[in-house]
């Protein structure tokens, strides 16, 4: 049987490109799935971070980098090189973070992300493991008397451009009948400098950040941060989709400094555990299994991170809670077992 030529030329033209977009399925997937082999030829992760933002991720006089989210992926490093140095931090306004993960800028944001349905879908990325619980509050004057969110209505709002406290923040005065003037802001320098100057009556972000954005004003005591809490905030690192060997690279990481605070394993006591004869700990120490080869990590993957970053506890203290300058208390962040919601998976 014979076909008329155009249907032939049809054919062999819906072929041509039906192999074409097979072919460029296959490299984008090799090509995303080579994340690891990638860093380890670098010989350093990609991190982006925060432009700057005390207690998460802030860049010091002499280019040293310092933060809860900072430590995320020296721990990342730690895991894999045995050297939390071996990371090259970028950093990333809110506007450019997600595009810049998707475009392979970074290897891994660990910037104060919220993690969100859309920004998954959207951007073709996986958010690993929630590493820090918040919510978006209110900070206002102290000489405003104002005690609850409720008593805001007719106020203006500073808020940044382009995030999820925006959308938030709509929400919450439209649910509750209040009225608002919105002032956003791209740029978040611009933002503190808007609110500090009194061209709005109220500053609105996640609550953590309002910790650190009170400290840069020259009278913090003069403002108040509001208890009220108007949305979930679950802040978590974020790794592009079709590469499964990263992603569990990047949330065994956050699991393993969980594990590690709830079994009390610590920086200072890491060479004692690793005589434990507690099966839990021999196997977050790498004595007992073969989990961290099972990544193509070493069987001392977890005492790696323990060693040179520390478990959750203390990267939490230190940057942001009891031992920083922000002294944020933990509150959900706190262990399952202590009052809070955090809950790594077990190794095993």
């Amino acid at each position: 049987m014979s076909f008329p030529r155009t249907f032939r030329t049809g054919l062999f033209l819906g072929l041509i490109v039906a192999l074409a977009v097979a072919a460029a399925a296959i490299a984008y997937e090799r090509y995303d799935t080579q994340t690891l082999k990638r860093t380890i030829r670098r010989d350093a992760v990609l991190c982006g971070v925060n432009t700057g933002l005390p207690g998460f991720a802030k860049q010091d006089e002499k280019g040293n980098w310092a933060g809860f989210d900072v430590d995320i992926c020296r721990a990342v490093a730690a895991a894999i090189f045995d050297d939390p140095t071996k990371v090259k931090f970028v950093p990333l306004d809110s506007d450019e973070r997600l595009k810049a993960l998707r475009d392979r800028k970074v290897d891994i944001l660990s910037r104060n992300t919220t993690w969100s349905m859309s920004r998954e879908t959207e951007y073709g990325l996986n958010f690993a493991a929630v590493s820090y619980y918040d919510g978006e509050g209110f900070m206002v004057r102290k000489d405003r008397n104002v005690d609850s969110a409720l008593e805001l209505s007719g106020s203006k709002i500073c808020v940044q451009d382009q995030t999820t406290t925006q959308y938030n923040l709509a929400d919450y005065f439209k649910v509750n009948n209040m009225t608002y003037t919105e002032m956003k802001f791209a740029k978040l320098d611009d933002l503190l400098k808007a609110y500090e100057s009194g061209q709005c009556d109220v500053l609105t972000t996640d609550t953590s950040q309002l910790y650190a954005f009170r400290r840069r004003f020259a009278n913090p005591g003069d403002h108040v941060i509001l208890a009220d809490i108007i949305s979930k905030e679950p802040l978590a690192p974020v790794v592009r989709q079709r590469d499964d060997e990263w992603l569990l690279i990047v949330k065994w990481t956050v699991y393993a400094m969980l594990n590690a605070e709830e079994l009390g394993v610590t920086s200072k006591n890491i060479d004692e555990a690793l005589k434990s004869k507690k099966p839990d700990v021999m196997r977050l120490v790498g004595t007992e299994g073969a989990y961290g080869e099972e990544m193509d990590l070493t069987k001392d993957w977890a005492a790696r991170i323990i060693r040179h970053v520390g478990n959750y506890g203390e990267i939490y203290d230190r940057n942001v809670g009891i031992d920083s300058p922000l002294k944020i208390p933990r509150g959900l962040n706190q262990l399952w077992n202590a009052g809070g919601i955090q809950y790594a998976p077990p190794i095993r």
